[in-house]
């Protein structure tokens, strides 16, 4: 009887642990005017590729060369990321995303329109939805699931929804609003 009682204490102490972890990173993630943790998170971001795996967290990640000035949101394709590139002084908010089937080509874009709530072109429930492209007759945008998952894409399938975390599209709906500029990189 002893052996489950600590099973069970040991299962709720780990939970605890991580909901607090969670919450540590999804407060730090709404707050843009304060830079960034130099400590690694308790609670790793999802990762969908594996260059993005290999990042150390401690350090930032540089905002792609050519990428244009100002205030804008930078996604970059080929790293599976994106910057969140405020006002200057202030340090860009950068998080990894799962890309959609349609790419959009390389260029500057603005947003064109967005939505809090919908049904993803995958059939899933969305949230915080930011549009900025169409390619191949797909809309393409920034967005999360309701129910957290990041998986890849079904690749028969045509989609432009680039997905991300929910903390993160928090983040992305707060910043890109209507006319906001978006840098797609190869």
């Amino acid at each position: 009887m002893a052996t489950s009682s600590s099973g069970i204490v040991a299962g709720l102490t780990a939970a605890a642990i991580a909901a607090v972890g969670f919450l540590g990173y999804q407060a730090s993630a709404t707050a843009p005017a304060h830079p960034p943790k130099a400590a690694p998170q308790q609670q790793p971001s999802p990762a969908p590729s594996p260059s993005a795996a290999k990042q150390d967290p401690a350090k930032p990640v540089p905002v792609p060369e050519g990428s244009g000035s100002g205030t804008r949101v930078v996604y970059s394709v080929g790293q599976k990321r994106v910057w969140l590139v405020g006002p200057d002084g202030q340090p860009p908010k950068s998080f990894v995303v799962m890309p959609s089937t349609v790419h959009p080509k390389a260029g500057t874009y603005t947003v064109g329109s967005r939505s809090g709530t919908v049904t993803g072109s995958d059939g899933v429930p969305i949230e915080h939805v930011v549009r900025f492209a169409t390619t191949e007759g797909t809309a393409v945008g920034f967005s999360a699931r309701v129910d957290g998952a990041i998986p890849q894409p079904d690749p028969n399938k045509k989609t432009g929804g680039i997905r991300m975390a929910r903390a993160d599209g928090d983040a992305m709906w707060a910043f890109a609003t209507i006319g906001s500029k978006v840098v797609v990189m190869p």
